[in-house]
C-alpha cells in the first residue's frame, strides 16, 4: 500500500515546538509522527457538540404586578411602594 504524503509548514509557539520535540525524542519518535499523531486524535474526536440538557426555567404564578402609577424608572416611585408593602407586612405583626 503506498502512502501520499503531503510537505506542509506549520507555525508553532517556540515552547510548545520544545516541548513536542522533547516528548518526540522521550519516545523515540520523529516530530513528524507526533503531530500526525495529534491531528488523526483531534479527527476522531465528535465532531458534533455534546447536546446541553434543556434547562426549564420556573414560571411565576404570582398574580398582581405594580400598582398603578408605578414608574420603575423613577426610583423614588420604586422607593416608596417598597415603603407601602413594608408598612403592610409590619400591621400583621403586632
Amino acid at each position: 500500500m503506498l502512502l501520499h504524503m503531503k510537505r506542509t509548514t506549520v507555525i508553532l509557539p517556540d515552547e510548545l515546538m520544545s516541548r513536542a520535540k522533547q516528548k518526540a525524542a522521550a519516545e523515540g519518535r520523529t516530530l513528524t509522527s507526533l503531530i500526525e499523531d495529534g491531528v488523526r486524535m483531534a479527527m476522531a474526536e465528535d465532531t458534533k457538540p455534546a447536546r446541553r440538557k434543556r434547562v426549564v426555567l420556573p414560571v411565576s404564578k404570582g398574580t398582581g404586578g405594580l400598582l398603578p402609577g408605578v414608574d420603575l424608572t423613577r426610583i423614588s416611585d420604586y422607593q416608596e411602594m417598597e415603603d407601602l408593602e413594608y408598612v403592610e407586612r409590619m400591621k400583621h405583626f403586632k
